[in-house]
């Protein structure tokens, strides 16, 4: 080309030379023999963000077991087959169907549920020290309205700060209790963390302490003995099999299968049972391990 051999500091060959490159980038890339830019990195995928939880969220997501979920739906089998096999109907047992709700769920229907057979409800009141669910009166309140007996449970986070302070935010914003017949005493919901170690880094001593301290304190300020929500392994795991606490805290269980199961260290019997864990708009579902009257009896303490 004459540009070649113009010289390269002219205007003239310098525009001629950039005009010669481009040309050649097109015809490699045309030709495959130019590689292709990299990919960009993909974004990271977000976790939970803090305040989240809900009840039976690190369950769902870590204790397997050979039944499938949600088995134990209302519409799944009959009435006799929705009792766990320890309590098969010739022994006369009753249990009392009742549902967990936090923010996710929003405003809750529960006249709905009330038609539907549903007797009590657990509402997430708070989480760690700085998360109050904001649909809290509607879903505390709401079933009080309708006739349900109900109560509170704070998502434990004991990564963030100590029993004694969780236990005193959990009261201060919901999490209390009143001698009315109607109010559960409160819950200390206990299982993996969803937001990182399963054990909140914690070793199985110190999270004993852990819970014993929010439990304590929960006792001196309500005068109840907080019920304690996990699952087995999960207990099993991060308590190491702790046995101290059955003598003295009801025992919410979770398992999503056709029967409660082992039961974690320390306790003989189950108080409620939460059997599953997808009531995106209704509520989790669980057992009140008694009859209606036995709850409310539970209840008054």
């Amino acid at each position: 080309m004459d540009c070649v051999r113009r010289s390269i500091t002219s205007p003239y060959g310098r525009s001629c030379l950039r005009l010669i490159a481009a040309l050649a980038g097109l015809f490699l890339t045309l030709s495959g023999l130019q590689a292709a830019p990299a990919a960009a990195e993909p974004e990271p995928v977000p976790g939970p963000v803090r305040g989240s939880a809900y009840m039976g969220m690190g369950v769902r997501a870590h204790d397997t077991v050979s039944d499938p979920p949600d088995v134990m739906a209302p519409t799944a089998m009959p009435p006799s087959a929705m009792l766990p096999s320890a309590m098969a109907p010739t022994a006369k047992a009753t249990q009392t169907e009742g549902v967990d709700v936090a923010s996710y769920q929003g405003d809750v229907a529960w006249a709905t549920l009330w038609s539907a057979g549903v007797r009590w409800a657990y509402t997430k009141a708070t989480e760690g020290t700085s998360y109050r669910n904001p649909y809290f009166a509607q879903q505390y309140d709401g079933p009080y309205d309708v006739g349900m007996i109900r109560g509170a449970y704070h998502f434990a986070a004991p990564d963030s700060s100590s029993g004694t302070a969780q236990a005193d935010y959990f009261v201060d914003h919901g999490g209390g209790w009143t001698a009315d017949g109607l109010t559960l005493p409160g819950v200390l919901d206990i299982e993996w963390n969803p937001y990182g170690d399963a054990c909140y880094g914690k070793s199985t001593s110190a999270m004993v302490t852990w819970i014993r301290d929010f439990l304590k304190r929960y006792k001196d300020r309500t005068h109840r003995d907080a019920v304690i929500y996990t699952a087995t392994a999960w207990w099993d795991s991060c308590t190491g099999s702790y046995s101290g606490f059955g003598a003295t805290n009801p025992l919410w269980v979770a398992r999503y299968a056709s029967s409660v199961g082992a039961l974690p260290a320390g306790w003989k019997t189950h108080t409620m049972w939460q059997y599953t864990s997808s009531g995106a708009t209704v509520g989790d579902r669980d057992k009140f391990n008694g009859a209606v009257d036995t709850l409310r009896k539970f209840a008054t303490g």
